[in-house]
């Protein structure tokens, strides 16, 4: 089958990867836009994954002040480059991540934030909460439960991303360092209300 312009130019706009690299995938793919495309996102986040390791020190902090003043949330997102930390799609995410904070609230940015004792006391509050003489893989499980929905609300990277809930906030940013090339990172995040 013969690709089409049109073909590549929605498989670049769905992935952001280059164009000959969508027109040898939907060549491959027999110009299946579907295929191609989950072809594409999975070699982006096999090279997001190698990018994990390098050192980002540039990016920028973003503030995020909602309707009426009330309340504002701050993140400081970091790349490799200052070039990066300028495009478009880096300033996006950043602003995409302080909406984020300033909905939901996140107590820490990942799991590995959470201290040991605070892990701990949820722990006992969940086994008070589902009580004794269960079996113990039974426990297990339901402890798994209720720990994924606690970091689900109280860890950013965990959190469905306010602006697609089929995503999390991990994958969004995953997805971007695969399109953008440069490893990122949450470096900070703050969030300040005047409640009522």
């Amino acid at each position: 089958m013969a690709v089409s312009m049109e073909m590549i130019k929605e498989l670049r706009e769905l992935t952001g990867a280059g164009v000959l690299e969508c027109k040898k995938t939907l060549e491959q793919t027999g110009g299946d836009l579907e295929q191609a495309a989950a072809i594409l996102r999975e070699k982006g986040l096999a090279a997001a994954a190698k990018k994990a390791e390098r050192e980002a020190n540039e990016g920028r902090v973003e503030v995020y002040i909602h309707p009426g003043n009330k309340l504002v949330a701050v993140v400081d997102l970091r790349c490799e480059t200052d070039f990066v930390a300028r495009t478009e799609d880096f300033v996006e995410l950043s602003h995409d991540i302080a909406m984020q904070v300033a909905a939901s609230n996140p107590q820490y940015i990942s799991r590995d934030d959470v201290p040991e004792d605070v892990i701990e006391e949820r722990r006992e509050a969940f086994v008070a909460e589902v009580g004794d003489g269960k079996p113990d893989h039974i426990m297990e499980r339901i402890l798994e439960g209720k720990f994924a929905k606690f970091y689900q609300e109280q860890c950013l990277l965990d959190q469905p991303f306010i602006k697609d809930e089929t995503r999390t906030v991990q994958q969004l940013l995953t997805e971007t360092i695969a399109r953008l090339g440069e490893n990122m990172v949450i470096n900070d995040i703050g969030r300040f209300s005047i409640d009522r």
